[in-house]
Order: C-alpha cells, then sequence, then structure tokens
C-alpha cells in the first residue's frame, strides 16, 4: 500500500487473494516520475494485470505483463503516444513467449490495463476485462471496453442470434496478452484531467460483486487508502470468488501554483480564424465602399491597400483553416470511444444504510461463531455516521460507516490469523 504526493497526484494500491482462491493471480504495479522533469517526459504509470491459466501460469503471466509493460515504456528515453502501446505488445510478445517455451505455461494469458498521466492527459491502453474508471463530478466513467463475451454481444447483437443461444457465460475472455503472438491493444484518450478527478484501475474480482454505483461513490467519499481498503473488503464479505486488486488514483492541482486543471490549456493570445474572416469581411467592404462613395482619386489607394491586406489576411485565414483540417486526420486526437458506461456515484442514504446493513451481517457472524471482536471502535464510527446523518451529509456518513467496515475486517483477519497460527503450532 502507497500513499505520497508527486505532482499532485495522491494513489494507493492494494492485492487481495480473496476468500475461493489459493494463490493470487493479480498483478499490479504503479510508478510515478521521481522529477518534474520524468513527469513530462513520461508521466505517472500505473498497471493492473489478471492472469489466466492452471497452477501457476496465470500468475506468471500477469507478473510478466506488468514487469514488461513498465520496462518496455521506460525503457524508451524519448517517449510518444505510441509507446504504451508497443509496451502492450512487447509483454504479449514476453509472454507468448514464455508459454511456447513451456508445456505447462501453454497458453497462458492475462489481461492488463494501463493508465499513464502526463502534461498532455490520461492514456490508456487495454487489452481483457480489467478496468479503468475515471470518476468527476459524481459521474463514474468506465474508460475501458470489456473484451469479454457479453460485451461484445451487447456490442453487435447479431452475434447472439447468429453464434449463440441461452445464457452467455460472463467469464468469457475474447482477448488477452499472451494466448497468442500478436493481440490488438485497445489505445483510448488523451482525456484531459481536472483538479479532483479520481481514477480507478481494478481487476474483475470486485466489479464482479460490488456495484459501479457503489464503487464510485466510495472513491469519491474516501481518500485513496481507505477506498482501496474497503473496496477489498466489500468484496470479500460479498464471497470473495476471486482475486482482487484496485488502483486508486487522485489527482490534484500542483500546491505551488494552485492550477484547477492538470492539462495545458489552448493559448489565448493565438489568432482565431473567426477574427482573421472578420478583419478580412471588413476590410475589404470599406474598400468597396470607398470606391463606390468617392472619386477614385481619393479613395484608390486606400482601397488597394484595404483589398490587399485583405487578401493576406483571407490567404491567412485559409491556411489555418487548412493546417487545422490536417490535423483531425493526425494521431494526436482521442483515440478510442470511451467513456462507454457512466454511472452515479452521488452519495445516498441508501447506500449508507446498505453499509450498515453489512457491518450488522458481521456483528450476527461474530456473535454466531463466537468471535472475539472488540466493538467500540466500530460503534464509535456508527454513532458518528449517524450524527453526520441528522446533519444532512451523506458523503461524510458513509465515510464513517466505511471505517466501520474497515476496523471490523481487520479485527476479523487478525483473529483469523491468530487462529491460523495456533493451528500450525498445534501441528
Amino acid at each position: 500500500m502507497h500513499d505520497k504526493w508527486k505532482y499532485g497526484i495522491e494513489f494507493a494500491e492494494l492485492s487481495d487473494v480473496g476468500m475461493r482462491r489459493s494463490n493470487n493471480q493479480d498483478s499490479y504495479v504503479s510508478v510515478l516520475a521521481k522529477s518534474k522533469t520524468r513527469f513530462e517526459s513520461h508521466g505517472h504509470l500505473f498497471v493492473v494485470a489478471d492472469g489466466m491459466g492452471a497452477h501457476a501460469a496465470g500468475e506468471l503471466a500477469s507478473q510478466l505483463a506488468t514487469e514488461h509493460i513498465c520496462r518496455s515504456y521506460f525503457h524508451v528515453e524519448t517517449v510518444n503516444e505510441h509507446s504504451l502501446e508497443a509496451a502492450f505488445h512487447q509483454a504479449n510478445r514476453e509472454i507468448y513467449g514464455k508459454g511456447q517455451s513451456n508445456p505447462e505455461f501453454h497458453n497462458m494469458g492475462t489481461t492488463a490495463s494501463g493508465l499513464l498521466l502526463n502534461p498532455k492527459g490520461a492514456f490508456i491502453a487495454h487489452v481483457g476485462d480489467s478496468r479503468v474508471y475515471r470518476l468527476r463530478n459524481e459521474c463514474l466513467e468506465q474508460l475501458t471496453f470489456d473484451h469479454s463475451l457479453v460485451w461484445e454481444i451487447e456490442a453487435n447483437p447479431e452475434l447472439q442470434a447468429t453464434s449463440w443461444s441461452g445464457p452467455i457465460p460472463k467469464n468469457v475472455i475474447t482477448r488477452s496478452l499472451g494466448p497468442n503472438a500478436t493481440v490488438q491493444v485497445d489505445i483510448e484518450g488523451p482525456f484531459d484531467i481536472e483538479a479532483n478527478d479520481r481514477f480507478l484501475l481494478c481487476s474483475d474480482g470486485l466489479t464482479a460483486v460490488v456495484d459501479d454505483e457503489e464503487i464510485g461513490t466510495l472513491v469519491g467519499c474516501l481518500d485513496p487508502k481507505n477506498a482501496a481498503q474497503v473496496l477489498i473488503d466489500l468484496a470479500n464479505l460479498r464471497g470473495g470468488p476471486d482475486n482482487i486488486t484496485v488502483t486508486v488514483v487522485h489527482a490534484k492541482a500542483n500546491e505551488d501554483d494552485g492550477n484547477q486543471s492538470l492539462t495545458p490549456k489552448p493559448n489565448p493570445s493565438l489568432p482565431k480564424p473567426l477574427l482573421y474572416s472578420t478583419i478580412c469581411t471588413f476590410l475589404t467592404a470599406a474598400a468597396l465602399t470607398g470606391l463606390s462613395l468617392g472619386s477614385q482619386k481619393t479613395f484608390l489607394p486606400l482601397a488597394i491597400v484595404a483589398l490587399t491586406v485583405g487578401a493576406i489576411l483571407g490567404i491567412g485565414c485559409l491556411a489555418l483553416r487548412s493546417s487545422r483540417s490536417k490535423k483531425t486526420t493526425n494521431s494526436n486526437l482521442p483515440k478510442g470511444r470511451a467513456p462507454y458506461r457512466s454511472y452515479n456515484a452521488r452519495p445516498s442514504l441508501e447506500l449508507y444504510d446498505r453499509l450498515g446493513q453489512t457491518v450488522q451481517a458481521l456483528r450476527d457472524a461474530s456473535a454466531e461463531h463466537n468471535w472475539l471482536m472488540e466493538w467500540e471502535s466500530v460503534d464509535r464510527c456508527q454513532a458518528e455516521g449517524e450524527r453526520q446523518i441528522t446533519e444532512g451529509d451523506a458523503s461524510r456518513a458513509i465515510q464513517s460507516q466505511s471505517l466501520a467496515i474497515i476496523e471490523a475486517m481487520k479485527q476479523l483477519r487478525e483473529q483469523q490469523n491468530r487462529a491460523a497460527s495456533d493451528t500450525s503450532i498445534d501441528l
């Protein structure tokens, strides 16, 4: 778990094996620039991967993905808009090669979702069904397309009519790093970054059991460290059927200048085509009016000057418009079609009550199984939450209820660890 500032970025990352798996096949990495120069050249990179394969193959695949994506990206001295995509392709080659060289690793694969933050904005490279979200103004936007059979059929209804009958399995992945020699990588962005934007990268061990609305609200109400922890805890309390990995990134304006945007704004001093057109029209009209109303001797020199200047500005306007129209086809424009889905992340009494029911379920289970739990700290969090609800502050109330869950789960894990230790001693 990390929690530190670098050029307006606060983040936390956490991974958990879940309740039903014996090993964790998820992998993650976060690399923050150590200097302003490094941030401007390479930015901050966050990656989450979810491995697939028998035995240790999935675990190896996800580790290779995060390792080689970062190594390939940061190995390049001068990066460009293609560097992150190239890093994903390099990781695919490494995983595929390892799978071909060892029968135990044959067909191993992994999802991979990468988020790059730099002065130009937020960029995403993505393969599989792990996800990247952005939370802004109580709206959670999914910035990645799930490469799953469910999403592919929803995007192409004809596929279901012609190729599939019956319920669609939710765990079928249509694209991943490793199984094939080549892979198609989705590229999204750049997205502008505003102060107080929050980004979330996660594996499907979270999204399979925690609703998107819940995810967005909790990420918005809590600091990254507590948001990551309560999301892990909720996923486990709802069965934890898979490994769970989350990385929460909070973007803030630099304290030095108090900017409200972390991405550059257009320079207002640059001439606009509209200004060119207006001046051109005005001068041409003035010239024609002078010729029609006055003598040629008086107005002809002025008309010639006006028409000449107007023509120059007109040519300049056309040239500028032409250059800008060419830019519409260049590779600097946003790629992808994100956001693919949007969710309401406004704090609500409904979510507060739902979290309270989760705490109550823990209390009931503790009494039933005679767990040695200390409830005083949990009670204080919930009492604070009740006070905040009466004051109409749903956001802080949800925060308090979340802290109650975190505290209860912390005690439960400590008890489980003690029980496992005692068992080891008895053996």
